[in-house]
């Protein structure tokens, strides 16, 4: 169990990671390509995390549901997949921080940015709990429920992991900008899933704008109990409804990590990076800190 007065430091990005170290990303494969064409380039990007000082590195699975590979015409292979993503991270994880943990991520079926995509609440429960039994059999030492931004969805991933992993689950959610903190992409108050919530080790936000995260981790911290560890993971910039990328000042890890300071006095005591944040990110976060890691 993490303390939530000592914080600990999650790491960054993986797929954009991947993209600025030459790896491609396309879709629909996104990040789970570098699984099957640059493995060691994936072991480099987790131990480079942990050099910098995170103790909390998250498994690539975030492209490895059955859902997502199917596109691919890889849905059979998600299994293997999912397993050999753990593995990779295990292998970082013991020749650069034995002590260090390993989460599985568990995402969103459909696009992180398109609520509306979200299957019935019957089909993400099948496919979260299925994806949260592969990764506790392959040794995970956590479940990451992460980027939820619809309320179906999310209840759904919640009660799986719940009921698969009780002792081990964090769900992160991606939330909405410019209106009242703690609502989802799809206008979910995330008050309204308390009662699941409310078994959760960590409760989070992730894949927003870092000058726009400490509300939302205000927010969580007024919700959740006081034992509760409240995360935060911040994009260095944003989409635009047309899609391009807008890139904010975050860019600059030092500046992201005074974004973190900020996070931290608000509640926060899990602190990463999501996309576009690197090592330098979370080496900088860790010296904010004061102790690179933190402790578990």
């Amino acid at each position: 169990m993490m303390d939530v007065n000592q914080p600990v430091v999650l790491d960054g990005a993986t797929g954009t990671e991947l993209e600025r170290r030459g790896v491609d990303i396309g879709l629909p494969l996104w990040s789970a390509r570098a699984i099957l064409d640059a493995p060691q380039v994936l072991q480099d990007v987790h131990a480079a995390y942990l050099d910098a000082g995170a103790r909390v590195v998250t498994a690539n699975t975030f492209r490895t549901h059955q859902r997502s590979l199917a596109k691919a015409g890889m849905g059979s292979r998600w299994v293997e997949l999912t397993r050999r993503a753990v593995d990779i991270a295990c292998a970082a994880r013991d020749s650069h921080a034995p002590s260090a943990r390993i989460f599985g991520s568990v995402a969103p079926l459909e696009d992180c940015y398109r609520p509306d995509l979200a299957p019935a609440a019957g089909v993400c429960r099948e496919a979260h709990e299925a994806m949260i039994r592969v990764l506790v059999d392959a040794g995970v030492d956590g479940v990451l429920i992460e980027t939820m931004c619809a309320g179906r969805e999310a209840e759904a991933a919640a009660e799986a992991a719940r009921d698969v992993a009780p002792a081990a689950w964090a769900i992160s959610f991606c939330f909405q900008s410019g209106s009242q903190p703690g609502v989802l992409l799809d206008g979910t108050d995330v008050q309204r899933l308390m009662p699941v919530l409310e078994q959760a080790q960590i409760v989070g936000v992730n894949c927003v704008a870092a000058p726009e995260v400490v509300e939302h981790v205000g927010r969580l911290r007024g919700l959740v109990r006081p034992e509760q560890v409240v995360a935060a993971y911040a994009n260095i910039g944003y989409a635009t409804p047309e899609g391009a990328w807008v890139t904010t000042d975050a860019v600059d890890p030092d500046r992201y990590a005074a974004y973190a300071a900020e996070w931290v006095s608000a509640g926060a005591s899990m602190i990463g990076g999501c996309c576009g944040t690197t090592p330098e990110t979370i080496r900088a976060i860790a010296s904010m800190l004061g102790e690179p890691g933190g402790s578990l």
